[in-house]
């Protein structure tokens, strides 16, 4: 434990009564954050990040994407990453997948969990994926079918639920909708996306009520928020309330938001394990090892990183004169 570890206390009986003891975190850091950094690391550096994550107890890590490089260049060396990642008992292993082939190529690197993804907005499906909500289901629906028939496990990103860039607001119902139909194929669990970081601890609680009132299962259920605005650790505290076991992160604060230049992308996995600790909840993973991770990051990325933790924990180690 380092000396500005939380003090954790008991909340009051009305206060967080139906927050989980214990908490998944789902690292996407090296997919989600990398992708969009505009320093490429080595496939060296990108395998010690990700089993150095593994080291510090994450045990669900997406270590890339299977997507054509021309769309995402940082993550051209998709096969290399996925293929040189030593695989640990105990930990699951996923890649994002857009379609058949990607698909291939994720079962070739002997990837066992894919991810799909797509919006809750019409108009950020076209331009995000070049497909209609409705093209982008049928994609799906083949890509699902033929990864249950290899044995892998699905889990499906919905974007834009608390807004789109082009949009606005994003009525419940295409929520509902799109996260419905992705269930239907066999997805075992839907990651709710702020994409671009404008949900609030309001709206968190309106789209959780709908989603469970319409019958979907709170194991079924992940939150995917985006600090771009500062209400990423306020709109869990929320998802938690409601029993939420399974929260997205990103090492450091890594990635950005395309539609918000300059912003915070993903909420700091570290800044997430922060609160969660001094809540009482358990996330298995080990503080220290974390930043320590973020710190040389920093470095290899030549930036500083979004962290709150991160920068209260240098601060820190600067004024003791420690290495952090």
């Amino acid at each position: 434990m380092t000396d500005d570890s939380p003090p954790v206390l008991s909340a009051p009986a009305s206060l967080f009564t139906n927050a989980p003891a214990s908490v998944s975190l789902y690292e996407v850091g090296p997919r989600d954050g990398l992708q969009n950094e505009v320093t490429v690391l080595p496939v060296a550096q990108k395998i010690e990040m990700i089993e150095g994550l593994v080291d510090a107890g994450i045990r669900r890590i997406e270590m890339t994407s299977f997507v054509n490089p021309r769309w995402i260049p940082a993550l051209a060396d998709h096969m290399a990453v996925a293929t040189g990642v030593r695989r640990r008992d105990g930990v699951s292993y996923s890649a994002l997948v857009p379609n058949m082939r990607g698909l291939d190529s994720a079962s070739r690197a002997g990837v066992e969990e894919v991810a799909v993804f797509m919006a809750a907005s019409q108009t950020h499906n076209r331009k995000n994926i070049n497909k209609s909500t409705e093209e982008a289901l049928a994609t799906y629906g083949e890509v699902t079918r033929e990864a249950l028939a290899r044995g892998m496990r699905i889990r499906g990103y919905v974007s834009c639920v608390y807004g789109c860039p082009y949009e606005g607001s994003v009525p419940i119902a295409q929520v509902l909708a799109v996260g419905g139909a992705l269930l239907e194929m066999g997805v075992y669990e839907l990651s709710l996306g702020d994409t671009i970081g404008v949900g609030t601890p309001l709206q968190v609680e309106h789209v959780m009520r709908s989603l469970l009132s319409s019958g979907i299962g709170l194991e079924q259920l992940a939150v995917h928020f985006h600090d771009t605005r500062g209400t990423a650790l306020a709109n869990i505290t929320v998802a938690l309330q409601y029993g939420v076991r399974t929260i997205d992160s990103a090492i450091g604060g890594l990635g950005g938001c395309p539609y918000a230049p300059g912003a915070s992308g993903n909420v700091a996995t570290e800044d997430v394990v922060y609160m969660l600790h001094g809540m009482g909840v358990e996330t298995g993973v080990d503080l220290d090892q974390l930043v320590r991770i973020s710190a040389r990051l920093t470095g290899l990325l030549a930036r500083e990183l979004p962290s709150k933790y991160l920068k209260a924990h240098l601060g820190h180690c600067a004024r003791l004169g420690r290495v952090p």
